[in-house]
């Protein structure tokens, strides 16, 4: 594989395609505007700035790295030389089986076609297409030039062929996959989105504040940070997709998610995106302050 296309500028796109330039890969980035790919290239500029200041890669590799990046707004066009596709673009099932429809046609037959998806069924989004051999889910983690998982998702018809190329592509970038099955939340989200809607309804119910709860799990189970501060940095409304999945495609209660997250999301409050969630991200500095709704 030589030729990589990235569709989303955004968090995630911009990452996955940051670390394929960096490994040599050849990358066209993807987004509706341009305005969006400018964004997209300056996070990777600014991210790459931080590599070299940390001298994990010099000012020359940074450059060559920019260099293998090109952007496109027509989607036939940026994955007319792609031998495999990673779609990275928002967390919405009609979108995703929309933009698999339009690559299963534009895309050469041997192309592979991933998603990032982090709940989404692989096996639905492979059956839009005329290639579901072909098509897996390559979930990167947040922030993805840090971040060392990735979970390679086979759907039902996914071959060992496919997902084969796919576990060592991986390891090229530096990666350590692990193979799971297509079932709701794969494995990642299964395990942490049920967590961090306990923590949500520990608050809810008065158990606990915001810092205490995010102390507790810090402290006592050493998680680099609490539950609260990484659904605001996941996304309030990310979380929330997220639990519809498990809670439709599992059909167990347990899995309901807390009515104030369903209330903060309508309201707009959406964590760092939207400057405010379970803390106050207005600021715009590392410093962790409560959202004056939680305050005591």
């Amino acid at each position: 594989m030589k030729n990589i296309a990235v569709i989303g500028s955004g968090t995630m796109g911009n990452g996955i395609a940051h670390v394929f330039a960096q490994n040599g890969f050849q990358v066209t980035l993807i987004d509706i505007s341009a305005e969006s790919l400018e964004r997209g290239l300056a996070t990777i500029s600014r991210n790459l700035d931080r590599q070299v200041n940390k001298e994990l890669i010099n000012e020359s590799q940074k450059q060559e790295t920019l260099l293998r990046i090109s952007t496109e707004t027509a989607l036939e066009k940026g994955v007319a030389k792609a031998d495999l596709v990673v779609e990275a673009a928002t967390e919405n099932v009609e979108l995703k089986l929309n933009i698999f429809r339009d690559l299963d046609k534009f895309c050469s037959d041997h192309t592979i076609l991933a998603t990032n998806t982090s709940s989404i069924s692989i096996t639905k989004i492979a059956a839009v297409t005329n290639r579901p051999d072909k098509v897996i889910g390559m979930h990167f983690m947040n922030p993805v030039p840090v971040m060392k998982l990735v979970e390679v998702i086979r759907g039902y018809n996914t071959t060992d062929a496919t997902t084969n190329t796919i576990m060592d592509l991986s390891e090229k970038l530096g990666k350590v996959p692990v193979e799971v099955n297509d079932y709701p939340g794969f494995v990642a989200n299964r395990i942490l989105m049920p967590m961090i809607n306990e923590a949500i309804y520990s608050l809810f119910e008065g158990v606990a504040g915001v810092e205490e709860i995010d102390t507790v799990m810090k402290l006592g189970m050493a998680h680099p940070m609490g539950p609260l501060q990484l659904a605001d940095f996941i996304g309030l409304d990310v979380c929330l997709s997220i639990l519809h999945v498990l809670h439709d495609g599992l059909g167990n209660p347990k899995y309901a998610p807390c009515p104030l997250l369903v209330n903060m999301v309508t309201a707009g409050h959406k964590g760092v995106k939207s400057g405010s969630g379970f803390y106050d991200w207005s600021h715009k500095t590392k410093e962790l302050i409560v959202a004056s709704q939680f305050k005591k």
